[in-house]
């Protein structure tokens, strides 16, 4: 419901900045979800080590163990050391640490480094103590435990973010502080994500109430307010600070000083927008924190590997899909008389043009027909999109909903015309691609993306425009894989394919 009001009052005075003891908080946490959920961790993480150590007991032989003198010690140490010396290690590691829980990858990276710890400290203490251990015995148990940890901990996230989705449970309550138009753009991108847990329920505006004055916004706007107070107020847990609100000199430590003791969390949201973490990096110069950002990183051995993993993927995807392929063009020539692929110009890497492979879906007339649908184009962008199109045959429609009409894009991949993952390959003949957009041939097109996996035809077209800058921009190995993973699901669930 948007909200066209707003309070104000009266400035209170600044906090005097003497800094309250952590042990002695004045406030409990508002924010508590986390907790049941790191138990639920721990468990989760000690039934994974226990059940690893039980397949080593039950698979590998105990006379390779370094124990075979001591049946209970062996015991001892597979069932009770071994998993409590994981939970420490994690523990170690900042594995559950509140502010890595449900999003991101740090969760997972402070895993694998707990791995790492823990292969070190059992190998130190084989060698310290002299006893002899098997090798195989070690890598059994660490991988395998590995393996269930983060299995278990990526079911918890997702059972977490359908939580999130649903009922709201599992998040934070922010107030964002700023300008109006900073705080909408901070309020616009955590609600893309309803996964990430950080629900906006108030603005404070510092550039004066009248800013706000005949403006509807997704949530109330107040101006000139104590921030904590109004925190309270609306049983928010979390302050975000965003962008130039955030450089204002002692402003934000003042803030900072103002929250400690209280329960309630502190974030800045500098002008970064659709910048990923591993490009910024916090640089302090005589107490003065700089953000570094990187450039995207387009050439090198993660670019070359990418290129490799293309070419190997789509000829033996090629060859093991052949048989598939073959039902499908049976299946498209008894439907429809005429071609089994349709084949089109599109832009591809730095502006060059390709013809792209895929599978037709429509009738041979359909471009001729496609004149007379413009004005029912469901799309406000580039490319005609039109949900119940006439010009689809039967089939046809079944393979866009499995989107194996784009099976055959495998051989522009092996040619090096297009990649497995990337921006969505546009028409040649529809515009010179200027300004932003033209940023996105920078990189080869993908079979799939980020506008795939966020909505694939749903999408606004400016919505598309962001997801591919935004992958150009923080592209990555993992990012990639990711991208992959989530294509899986998408496709299972056909959403946006039409």
């Amino acid at each position: 419901m948007p909200y066209d009001s707003f309070e104000w009052q009266q400035e209170p005075p600044p906090s005097n900045g003497v800094p309250r003891s952590a042990w002695t908080r004045s406030h409990k946490r508002v924010s508590t979800w986390h907790r049941p959920y790191t138990l639920v961790l721990i468990i989760l993480d000690l039934i994974s080590t226990v059940f690893a150590s039980w397949l080593a007991v039950s698979l590998i032989e105990k006379s390779n163990s370094g124990f075979q003198n001591s049946e209970k010690i062996f015991y001892l140490v597979a069932f009770v050391g071994v998993p409590l010396g994981w939970l420490i290690i994690l523990w170690g590691n900042g594995t559950y640490d509140r502010r890595y829980l449900g999003l991101g990858s740090e969760e997972f990276k402070r895993v694998v480094r707990a791995f790492v710890t823990l292969v070190a400290v059992v190998s130190l203490l084989a060698f310290g103590t002299k006893t002899e251990l098997s090798r195989v015995t070690i890598a059994y148990v660490s991988i395998t435990a590995l393996v269930f940890i983060l299995f278990g901990r990526y079911s918890a996230r997702q059972v977490l973010h359908v939580a999130r989705k649903k009922t709201g449970h599992g998040a934070h309550r922010m107030v964002l502080v700023g300008t109006l138009p900073e705080a909408l753009e901070v309020y616009t991108a955590v609600t893309r994500s309803p996964a990430a847990g950080l629900i906006p329920v108030a603005i404070h505006i510092t550039d004066g109430y009248a800013a706000a004055r005949g403006i509807e916004t997704p949530v109330p706007v107040y101006a000139s307010r104590d921030v904590l107070g109004l925190v309270r107020e609306v049983g928010a847990d979390t302050i975000a600070v965003c962008g130039s609100a955030s450089s204002e000199p002692g402003e934000l430590r003042r803030l900072a000083w103002q929250l400690e003791g209280t329960g309630v969390d502190l974030v800045v949201a500098p002008q970064l927008t659709d910048i990923a973490g591993p490009r910024v990096h916090i640089r302090p110069i005589e107490g003065l924190p700089l953000l570094h950002v990187e450039e995207p990183t387009l050439s090198g051995p993660g670019w070359l590997t990418k290129n490799l993993i293309d070419r190997v993927v789509a000829f033996f995807g090629l060859v093991a899909l052949s048989p598939v392929l073959a039902v499908i063009a049976i299946g498209i020539r008894l439907s429809d008389p005429g071609p089994v692929f349709f084949r089109q110009p599109r832009v591809g890497h730095e502006g060059r043009t390709f013809r792209v492979w895929k599978f037709r879906t429509m009738y041979v007339d359909a471009e001729e027909r496609k004149a007379s649908l413009e004005e029912l184009n469901d799309s406000d962008g580039m490319l005609f999109k039109m949900k119940d199109d006439p010009r689809i045959f039967k089939f046809g429609n079944k393979l866009r909903g499995t989107s194996l009409d784009e099976l055959p894009q495998l051989i522009n991949v092996l040619k090096g015309e297009m990649s497995l993952v990337g921006p969505r390959p546009l028409p040649a003949d529809d515009g010179d691609y200027l300004g932003d957009v033209r940023r996105r041939l920078l990189v080869r097109p993908g079979i799939t993306g980020l506008w795939q996996v966020s909505g694939r035809s749903d999408l606004s077209w400016d919505e598309s425009v962001r997801l591919d800058l935004y992958y150009v921009d923080n592209w990555s190995l993992t990012y990639d894989l990711g991208i992959l993973w989530r294509t899986i699901w998408v496709v299972l669930k056909r959403k946006g394919a039409y």
